[in-house]
């Protein structure tokens, strides 16, 4: 597979899949998780990655224990040995039988099949990007933060050939920043609550592929209270119209869309002959 996310970008919208496809007893950031994504039609799977006490890197979305695994204490306070007890809960709350994945075995699974972005990356931006080059798979990774002068700092002098997208919401007010730095800056993670901010426009988005850069932007809702994409989202999608959810970022021209519904996602992207470019 080739890895420019540039170039495929041009052929095809990216679908990023928000830690994997989760129904049923399989829970989300699991690697069967993520194999049903990646079976599911995703090019990009969304992973988090946290940090045990004694050093060991997680997939697991921090402070999310006593909903996934239903204990009160954190992960960060534990020791990998105590940590591969754990047992994520399915949706009824029951105890399954998977256990959280170390980076290094999701790493290994995923070499050389798919793009991955690694969230959470400015946590422990060191120790995470030892790990891609110990696996030798930089040229899939892509990695986002908020801007930063502290994690742009790092990427200049530590990693400058690892994709990176800034998470702005509003305006994208570090382009020319990133435009001047040694950063392998490939595009922009926007949020907007509302359709008429800046990042959710056609001229925004038109500017940002006349400078070769892509645009990311989220179906997936944290909280409906807080939309990522206006009402843009996976919700609009399955319980209104595609049309006004997957459709809209779509036909608007968004590069990466990332979903928790990957396969109807892609089925009603095909249909609608918009996936491919």
């Amino acid at each position: 597979m080739d890895f420019n996310l540039y170039e495929q970008a041009q052929k095809k919208i990216i679908v990023a899949a928000h830690r994997g496809s989760a129904a049923g007893n399989i829970p989300c950031n699991t690697i069967p998780a993520f194999k049903a994504a990646k079976s599911d039609g995703a090019d990009m799977l969304e992973i988090d990655v946290d940090m045990s006490l004694d050093g060991k890197l997680l997939i697991f979305h921090p402070g999310m224990e006593m909903a996934h695994l239903g204990i009160n204490e954190s992960i960060r306070n534990m020791d990998y040995e105590q940590i591969k007890d754990l047992r994520y809960l399915n949706y009824d709350r029951t105890k399954t039988q998977f256990g959280l994945n170390t980076l290094d075995d999701f790493f290994e699974e995923f070499k050389d099949k798919c793009f991955i972005n690694v969230d959470k990356f400015w946590e422990h931006p060191e120790q995470i990007y030892n790990a891609i080059k110990k696996h030798n798979i930089k040229e899939q990774i892509l990695v986002k933060s908020a801007p930063s002068e502290t994690i742009f700092s790092y990427l200049e002098e530590n990693a400058p050939e690892l994709a990176y997208m800034p998470i702005v919401k509003h305006t994208n007010h570090v382009h020319q920043r990133l435009m001047n730095s040694k950063i392998n800056y490939v595009g922009a993670e926007v949020i907007f609550p509302n359709e008429s901010d800046e990042v959710a426009s056609e001229k925004f988005i038109e500017f940002m592929h006349k400078s070769k850069k892509l645009v990311w932007a989220n179906a997936i809702i944290y909280s409906y209270k807080s939309q990522l994409s206006a009402t843009h989202s996976d919700d609009t999608s399955i319980i209104d119209n595609p049309s006004l959810g997957w459709g809209w970022l779509a036909r608007r021209g968004f590069d990466i869309i990332q979903t928790d519904w990957t396969a109807k996602m892609v089925k009603y992207l095909l249909a609608e002959d918009l996936l491919y470019r």
